[in-house]
């Protein structure tokens, strides 16, 4: 929209004052890359899927192992940095918690 209301005469440091954004977050906006990166995408979808398959439970280190031996190899720390940008955090499941007997078994 902004660059639309530029063609006809507004300028840039107008128009953003006026939608309260940055002129730096706007020309980063404009002058930032317009294509997929296949790789980085190919990469989450695998993170999502170990995730997925591992009910929620699989952490960094696991991932990045799981990944390795199905022939896309990522580091401990790439598959944390993945997993913060999807979003995804372990659950680990809670421990079965014993209950304390009352009264002695004879």
């Amino acid at each position: 929209m902004i660059r639309e209301l530029n063609e006809r005469n507004y300028t840039i440091t107008d128009l953003c004052r006026a939608f309260e954004v940055h002129r730096s977050s706007y020309n980063y906006w404009v002058k930032r890359s317009k294509t997929i990166n296949v790789k980085k995408l190919n990469e989450m979808t695998m993170v999502k899927t170990i995730f997925q398959e591992s009910r929620h439970s699989a952490g960094a280190r696991t991932i990045a192992d799981v990944s390795t031996t199905r022939g896309l190899e990522l580091s401990r720390y790439r598959a944390g940095n993945l997993m913060k940008a999807c979003g995804l955090s372990s659950l680990q499941p809670p421990k079965h918690a014993y209950k304390q007997a009352k009264q002695e078994h004879i």
